[in-house]
């Protein structure tokens, strides 16, 4: 019996998504086992839960009086958190929503009302003394009477970062004093998305519990006084007597992860009524990993439009999964799929593999082509295992050495040789042309195209366009990447008169210039950052060029993917919560094309 010893370096540290199969640990005698359970280490500690008879936690008044803060009765947040048990924060904020959206709850007492008016008075003196508030107010309301010289310095750093939060949340398009008011409310420690929520959250409190006869809806949804609404220059218009991110009566379990439909196929949505303010043109297309933390595609949902999430899996288009979700407001109809079909099963897409390929490997297909390979090491370990066993081997070396190669999507390549895909062979499951990002190195092919999207997948889902636009469209692309929705547009046969190419690596955007020039006869812009793309640049390049016609695009999945397990961190994360900037930029653009 050949004993089986995980690698030891970085082949071994990566953790990989199973996308649904479950994890297998090795034991020092290589015998998998199942993964135990793994511990939130994110969980409430004894500072803010507190253990009751029944050995149950309990919200401590401090956590409870976060949430009233942000305009929550006090006795919706706590029956929020008993429903919401330990899910974490961002499933809390869209409960304690959900029960603002769908009025005074039956379980609140009488009182609510009267609760709920008061509440809103004290919102609204934050809201009138905010207007003489400056960073002295601050410094005495944050650091009570105690202020002086010797904390000047931390004073300074602590307003700093206050003033980074709320320059940040102006460039998403929130209006300033209401971001001003949020940092009241939660904190100065409070995170980004805790504020965005507290600001939409205040919104939804105030249409709930005021009277409106003399607001008018501003570009979130919520009240603002003095500001009349224009029409689709709001970004969260109301739509069917609800405000977009309502979903009117709720059976009780909205707090649950939207459900990922099963198989995972993608090819038809049923048939879906879109809210005006998301008809196209200008068309939108949203991409992001589909098995992200819980409530994260409802968030995203809420954010355009309430649209419902395609999820689709690439194994029904190429000979590799990757499961993601879309929301666009493409047309549903006429899809059409590229010529000539891609290959489905590892035999069909690369021959050759066939003949080494042994009996007790079962895979037909590949999982999802992650960013980084398995290292040599592991390939020889594998080898000498299999070199040194009987054939077939013992079935406990079989199951250790399916679990690498699932693992690390291996090939066999020779008698009891197995090696991860090359770039070109990762290029040709994607649907990219050959040679699409050779010229840089090895490590960074690898993480490009990990990261990019499953070009026959997206063509399916931007066919509808080809006989809308026979004389080409304008395309601004977010997060361009290696230009996966350009070679999509390119492969259909739809001219691309300009795009504007918004992409943080050099590295990516070499790739789309070099792919461009080489293929392309329209007028390529890049930018290299996504937050200096303002109102102002986006009005300009719409009087340029006449406007867009497709807005399309994935922000990072950084935080999101089951792969990442230590910054999992949700919309969040430092790169995820660049979605914002994608519904910001989706907004200024359908503004300022009406308008124009």
């Amino acid at each position: 019996m050949v004993h089986w010893v995980s690698d030891s370096e970085d082949s071994d540290k990566f953790e990989w998504d199973s996308d649904g199969e479950d994890a297998v640990s090795f034991n020092a005698a290589g015998f998998g086992s199942s993964a135990p359970a793994s511990t939130n280490i994110d969980a409430p500690g004894p500072s803010t839960r507190v253990a009751n008879g029944n050995r149950k936690a309990s919200p401590s008044a401090s956590s409870v009086q976060k949430y009233v803060d942000m305009g929550f009765l006090e006795e919706m947040v706590l029956k929020a958190m008993k429903d919401n048990g330990d899910n974490g924060a961002d499933s809390l904020i869209e409960l304690l929503l959900t029960y603002q959206a769908i009025g005074n709850d039956p379980s609140l007492d009488n009182g609510s009302a009267s609760r709920c008016d008061s509440q809103a008075a004290k919102d609204s003196d934050e809201y009138d003394n905010l207007e003489n508030w400056d960073d002295d107010d601050a410094g005495e309301r944050d650091r009570g009477s105690t202020f002086d010289e010797s904390d000047d310095e931390d004073f300074l750093h602590e307003m700093s970062q206050i003033d980074e939060k709320v320059d940040y949340l102006v460039k998403m398009g929130f209006p300033e004093d209401e971001v001003t008011m949020a940092v009241t409310r939660c904190g100065q420690d409070a995170s980004i998305s805790v504020l965005a929520d507290s600001i939409y959250a205040s919104q939804t409190a105030g249409g709930y519990c005021g009277n409106s006869s003399d607001h008018e809806d501003n570009s979130y949804g919520g009240r603002k006084k003095g500001r009349p609404m224009e029409g689709n220059k709001r970004k969260r218009m109301r739509f069917g007597g609800q405000a977009q991110g309502s979903r009117g009566p709720q059976d009780g379990n909205d707090d649950e992860p939207m459900r990922l439909p099963k198989p995972m196929v993608g090819f038809n949505l049923p048939n879906r009524s879109l809210p005006g303010t998301a008809i196209g043109p200008p068309y939108f297309y949203y991409e992001n990993v589909a098995l992200a933390p819980k409530g994260v595609w409802t968030t995203i949902s809420r954010f355009l439009y309430d649209i419902e999430p395609e999820f689709v899996d690439s194994k029904f288009f190429c000979a590799a999964a990757r499961k993601r979700g879309y929301i666009h407001n493409l047309p549903l109809v006429k899809r059409s799929p590229l010529l000539p079909i891609p290959p489905k099963t590892i035999f069909e897409a690369f021959p050759r593999t066939k003949k080494w390929w042994p009996s007790w490997d079962p895979r037909q297909q590949f999982n999802c082509l992650q960013t980084c390979v398995a290292s040599a090491k592991l390939t020889e370990k594998i080898r000498l295992a299999l070199t040194n066993s009987e054939d077939p081997p013992p079935l406990e070396v079989q199951k250790n050495v399916l679990v690498e190669c699932r693992k690390w999507n291996l090939v066999w390549v020779g008698l009891n040789k197995v090696a991860p895909l090359e770039p070109d062979e990762m290029e040709f499951l994607l649907g990219f042309p050959k040679d699409h990002t050779r010229g840089i190195s090895r490590t960074e092919r690898y993480r490009s195209l990990g990261n990019s999207f499953q070009v026959d997948t997206v063509a399916y889902h931007l066919s509808v366009l080809k006989d809308m636009f026979p004389h080409g469209m304008n395309v601004l692309s977010l997060f361009s990447g290696i230009g996966g929705a350009e070679v999509a547009l390119h492969r259909l046969g739809i001219r691309m008169n300009y795009v504007i190419s918004v992409e943080k690596s050099e590295v990516n955007r070499t790739i789309l210039k070099s792919w461009w020039d080489q293929t392309q006869t329209g007028t390529l812009i890049e930018i290299s950052d996504v937050q200096t793309l303002t109102s102002e640049k986006i009005e300009a390049y719409i009087r340029r060029i006449g406007g867009f016609d497709l807005v399309v695009g994935g922000s990072p999945c950084n935080n999101l993917a089951g792969s990442n397990r230590h910054h999992r961190d949700g919309l969040e994360g430092e790169h995820s919560a660049l979605f914002f900037h994608y519904f910001r930029i989706l907004g200024d653009v359908k503004s300022i094309m009406a308008r124009l």
